[in-house]
């Protein structure tokens, strides 16, 4: 079985040319965020733009929006009117991704009826490679055929895994892999199963992620996952080489951070870290 080592971020990262410009290197939409959960998707598009994205729109409910706004210069807000998506967003929510090259979505946006509605909708008519995180993966399991034909990468804990193939799993290593080949080759899509070791498959091919420690059980860390996923999604990376690099980066940046603060690392730590893991590759 094939393990991730940081060779497959010279997959990902190339040499700037010198007339380098703003979309050469990505344009991601983050949908995320509610009255309830605000700050949610601000792990994500920062450690998009750690990851090296050159833009970031972050689409959410409207407070939620003020909170993203006020907390970072760096990213770009689009308001979305009331407190959580609804299916009157929908529209708005696709006319945006005309000049996006990836999308993320889920995390904070909860999961109330209107909500999954809402996120079942936006999918069906999404035709960008798009990460589908935390609480859309509830969405998925209620419709899995909205995955055929699209260019989608799921990333699942062993819960919602659960939740989405009816699959309990244990900590066993080959029952996970097992697990994930077979629902990634049913859904015919990318699934990277969160955990001690990441275990990433698209049906076909599967390879191991060993980096991450165990100081990473802290709220925020599948955020910042799905951030660098979506970056990289975003540069037009393949899904599967997408979802392996940034498990890499990912475990590899908490690493770092544990090293300086231990169990006390803050999913803002790990973003600090990304171009470290960065820098192993390519340097300026």
């Amino acid at each position: 079985m094939q393990v991730v080592s940081k060779n497959i971020l010279n997959q990902v990262y190339k040499e700037r040319k010198p007339w380098s410009r703003k979309y050469d290197f990505g344009n991601i939409l983050i949908v995320g965020g509610s009255k309830l959960y605000p700050t949610t998707p601000i792990l994500s598009g920062l450690a998009a733009y750690r990851a090296g994205v050159d833009w970031v729109t972050i689409a959410a409910p409207e407070e939620a929006c003020k909170i993203i706004a006020s907390y970072s210069p760096n990213l770009m807000v689009h308001p979305l009117n009331g407190e959580y998506l609804t299916d009157e967003h929908v529209d708005e929510l696709l006319e945006l991704t005309k000049r996006k090259t990836a999308i993320a979505i889920g995390g904070g946006l909860t999961r109330s009826e209107n909500v999954l509605q809402a996120i079942i909708k936006f999918l069906e008519n999404l035709d960008k490679p798009c990460v589908i995180d935390d609480d859309a993966i509830y969405a998925i399991a209620r419709k899995k055929e909205i995955l055929k034909n699209k260019n989608f990468v799921l990333t699942p804990h062993s819960y919602e895994f659960y939740v989405l193939s009816g699959i309990k799993l244990s900590t066993n290593l080959e029952e996970r892999i097992k697990a994930v080949k077979k629902i990634a080759a049913e859904l015919k899509t990318t699934i990277l199963l969160k955990g001690h070791v990441d275990v990433i498959s698209n049906g076909k091919e599967i390879k191991l992620n060993k980096t991450g420690c165990e100081a990473m059980t802290k709220a925020g860390l599948g955020n910042t996952l799905a951030g660098i996923l979506g970056a990289y999604l975003a540069r037009g990376v393949d899904g599967f080489i997408a979802a392996c690099a940034a498990a890499y980066v990912n475990g590899k940046a908490g690493e770092l951070a544990a090293r300086k603060y231990s169990e006390g690392l803050l999913p803002t730590d790990l973003i600090e870290e990304i171009p470290s893991v960065i820098k192993q590759v390519i340097k300026y």
